[in-house]
């Protein structure tokens, strides 16, 4: 299928009318401070059931762009970031809505975020089967190496404490271990309880990391967010401001598309990354802080550019590098598809609606973002009161859906538990998720090329291809304990 029959597809009444949906839920989620887009997936995950695979894609692809470009608007509007990602657009969006400007500054932030976005998908359409048919090239070994080098991205999204991360990935590879054998058909870890057969559900058990934990973790906090008080003025920006910030536009969409391709990399790295290179390029750097439409421009566009750039790996590879495209991943799964270059040899009448629908969701998110910009962000400052309530129901009747099952709905409050008891230790819990996709992969292709070879691990070494995928992850690994190293000297000599 080519990409003119994809965009017919997804330009179909029913496919747009949930893309359309998924944009302007995923605005809405994403401009609320402190849930991300993570979040915002996992949360709306349960309403693509019962739909075929390629709605199904179509609208989570809109919830993706929307959650991501959401946080920007409540950034700049009262300083709170709805995601991460948007924490370095408020250093010059807030200053700008102090000063009456508030609605251009998210126009200028709804442009870039547009531009990024479709920068990045461009690559990302470009890309993608390129790797995809070196890919096919993969056997056990190879798929071996590539699960080790993508558990290596729990060394990147490990933050403060590689130590935490790393007992956070291990307790998601023990997770990984229960249910079925794959080689050998016997049970472990079952204790009896037939339900856990075929392991932790993937589904409720990212509902419980990252939607149910956050409901206990925002019951401790005793704060609302705030409200708008300051003019906002007009939203869409003119010709001249467009044209000033035309090449930060593609620097940062470059920016953002490189970093999100990167693992454990993300919105927030790429955000902050651009701010300071159009800091240090800008005619006049000595104004940024004080509200720089520039400053704006480059955040947004480059994390927004970082949504084309993290799924090329985890459409080619199936390898997420983020905790969002790990919960993107997980929904191409429960669609019966497997991730991987086998997704571009067998089903390339999915693989081209997601391409259409990343370029629609942006056109979308471009024209929902100019023209109810004030109503995203009077909806995002909610009370608490209403939303908790509402999202626990969401997140437990979302764990429900998936086999109507009360069992289910254990598994999501009981990793909603430990969730926020890891997080309030400050455990990660990417690793968790992380651990959970790769371990099985990881373990069957390990045995399997075992089996093959009697036991002789030089397998993974005298085959090319996946003797570069051991360098990468030992790459991965050394540099980020370098960069731990290099942090820790910098806090000392501070």
């Amino acid at each position: 299928m080519d990409l003119l029959d994809a965009f017919l597809i997804v330009i179909q009444p029913g496919n747009f009318i949930l893309l359309a949906v998924g944009v302007i839920a995923g605005i809405i989620v994403g401009a609320i401070p402190g849930l991300t887009a993570t979040l915002a997936i996992s949360l709306l995950l349960p309403f693509t059931f019962g739909i075929e695979a390629v709605p199904a894609l179509v609208m989570l692809m809109g919830i993706y762009c929307g959650g991501i470009y959401g946080g920007s608007i409540t950034a700049v509007l009262i300083r709170a970031p709805g995601t991460p990602g948007a924490a370095a657009t408020a250093i010059e969006g807030y200053p700008l809505t102090l000063k009456g400007q508030g609605g251009k500054a998210v126009g200028m932030a709804t442009v870039a975020s547009f531009i990024g976005g479709m920068f990045s998908a461009g690559v990302m359409i470009w890309l993608s089967p390129i790797i995809s048919k070196f890919a096919l090239e993969f056997d056990a070994p190879e798929y071996f190496s590539l699960a080790l080098f993508g558990l290596t991205i729990i060394f990147s999204v490990s933050g403060k404490s590689l130590l935490k991360g790393m007992i956070s990935g291990v307790i998601g590879l023990l997770l990984a271990t229960v249910g079925l054998d794959h080689i050998i058909p016997y049970p472990r870890f079952t204790f009896g309880i037939f339900e856990l057969i075929i392991g932790f559900p993937l589904l409720p058990a990212v509902i419980g990391l990252f939607a149910v934990s956050e409901v206990f973790r925002m019951l401790e906090k005793d704060e609302e967010t705030g409200k708008i008080t300051a003019k906002i003025g007009p939203i869409i920006p003119n010709l001249r401001e467009l044209k000033d910030c035309a090449y930060t536009f593609l620097k940062s969409s470059i920016i953002g598309t490189f970093v999100g391709a990167l693992p454990g990399a993300g919105a927030n790295i790429a955000s902050f990354v651009s701010y300071s290179e159009a800091k240090r390029t800008s005619k006049h750097p000595e104004k940024f802080g004080t509200g720089v439409l520039e400053g704006v421009a480059a955040c947004e566009a480059a994390n927004n550019a970082v949504t084309g750039g993290a799924l090329i790996p985890m459409l080619t590879l199936g390898i997420p590098g983020d905790a969002v495209t790990a919960v993107l991943l997980g929904a191409l799964t429960i669609q019966g598809l497997a991730p991987g270059p086998l997704l571009f040899r067998d089903h390339m009448d999915v693989v081209s609606p997601i391409f259409a629908a990343i370029l629609v969701a942006n056109t979308v998110m471009l024209i929902a973002g100019l023209s109810g910009a004030r109503i995203f962000a009077r909806i995002a400052t909610i009370k608490r009161s209403i939303l908790l309530p509402a999202i626990a129901i969401f997140s437990l009747i979302g764990a429900f859906a998936t086999e109507s099952s009360i069992f289910h709905m254990g598994i999501a409050l009981g990793f909603g538990i430990m969730g926020y008891f890891l997080e309030r230790y400050e455990f990660p819990l990417a690793p968790i998720a992380l651990a959970i996709i790769l371990g099985p992969l990881a373990e069957t292709s390990f045995r399997t090329s075992l089996l093959k070879s009697d036991g002789n691990l030089s397998i993974f070494f005298t085959r090319p291809i996946s003797l570069v995928l051991i360098l990468l992850a030992v790459a991965s690994v050394a540099y980020t304990l370098y960069r731990q190293l290099s942090a820790l000297k910098e806090q000392i000599s501070e």
